[in-house]
Formats: structure tokens, sequence, C-alpha cells
């Protein structure tokens, strides 16, 4: 019984994407490992960017940054 975790941002992603995700997981999971969809879990966590980081700093204060940057350009 396959388990997929997908974690994204809470960033707008569409309930169709996610659909697509759900469905492209779990179709990759019964082409290679030969899995029963039917017993394929796909949870996907949404997740605020205050509480993602990369290199020492949350998604929103990078985000923040490359806004301003573009802004400046």
């Amino acid at each position: 019984m396959p388990y997929i975790n997908i974690q994204v941002t809470r960033e707008g992603v569409t309930r169709e994407q996610k659909a697509e995700l759900i469905k492209g997981a779990t179709d990759l999971v019964v082409r290679v490992l030969k899995k029963d969809p039917a017993a394929t879990f796909v949870v996907i966590d949404e997740i605020d960017t205050d509480n993602w980081g990369l290199a020492g700093e949350s998604t929103t204060v990078l985000r923040a940054r490359q806004a301003a940057e573009v802004q400046r350009s």
C-alpha cells in the first residue's frame, strides 16, 4: 500500500493541479512498481510560506526580496 506525500507551498495551487498531481503520482507508482491504484494513497500538504525555508530564510522573505528586485529592474 504505497503512501505518497507531496508538499507544496500554499501559493494558489488549483484543485485541477492537485487532481493532476494525484493522478500522475498514482500512475507512476502503478507503472514503475506495479502497485494497485486502489491501494495507493496520495496526500498533498500545502504549507504556509512562513513555515517553509531555504538558505536560512522563510520563503515569505525570499519571495518579498525577489519581488523587490524585479521592481528595481
